[in-house]
């Protein structure tokens, strides 16, 4: 993986019906480094993470993921983590629960990966036996970035992570990526806020600039 980008996208286009979304973009993201893109709602910020997510086919262009396409292979889903789409919540399992699960799925002990430091690290550690619904929305946005930090990944797609957080949960997110950038890992995501994607040790750029 070292040897490619972490993400290559290239002559990127994307439209629903007859209102394009994305026209001829084109990015990379450094492996090892931190992209934020910024942008206006509506501008095809969500569009271009689905796409770099597997999630969604492009109308032309190319993408890669660490040289290969995007969400083709167990191999894909294993270095890479994506908030882009809702997460689906297992009927019954409490927030703990849910940790836990990921982290046998990625082969890993939940008593040794630190489910519950995890957890109170995100301000959860008291709601750790409620279950995801029953959490507020920024409650549930925190649970989100827990298990996404807690598995084993090599790329973060994230859209908007500071959503739903407040003041402090906002600069706790944005050490916590900036730590695994530090780390090594790769990070693409979109935000709204400047000083957040800075903390969170990210280059910024906006969606006009990706556009040929």
């Amino acid at each position: 993986m070292v040897d490619h980008p972490a993400v290559e996208v290239d002559g990127l286009h994307v439209g629903y019906g007859s209102t394009p979304v994305l026209v001829g973009v084109s990015l990379t993201v450094p492996a090892g480094q931190g992209v934020c893109v910024v942008g206006e709602n509506g501008i095809g910020k969500s569009t271009l993470l689905r796409c770099v997510s597997g999630l969604q086919q492009p109308d032309e262009g190319t993408i890669h993921v660490f040289g290969g396409d995007p969400g083709a292979t167990p191999e894909f889903w294993r270095a890479v983590v994506t908030t882009v789409e809702p997460p689906t919540w297992y009927p019954g399992l409490t927030a703990r629960e849910h940790a836990e699960l990921v982290c046998r799925a990625h082969g890993q002990d939940p008593s040794s990966a630190g489910v519950d430091e995890a957890l109170e690290r995100f301000g959860l550690a008291g709601h750790a036996d409620a279950i995801p619904p029953s959490l507020s929305s920024g409650q549930k946005q925190r649970l989100v970035l827990a298990i996404a930090l807690l598995r084993p990944s090599s790329l973060l797609i994230l859209d908007e992570p500071e959503q739903r957080l407040d003041r402090e949960g906002r600069a706790d997110v944005a050490g916590l990526l900036a730590d695994y950038v530090a780390g090594g890992g790769s990070l693409l995501m979109a935000s709204h806020d400047d000083s957040f994607a800075e903390a969170s040790g990210a280059s910024i750029t906006t969606m006009e600039s990706l556009a040929s």
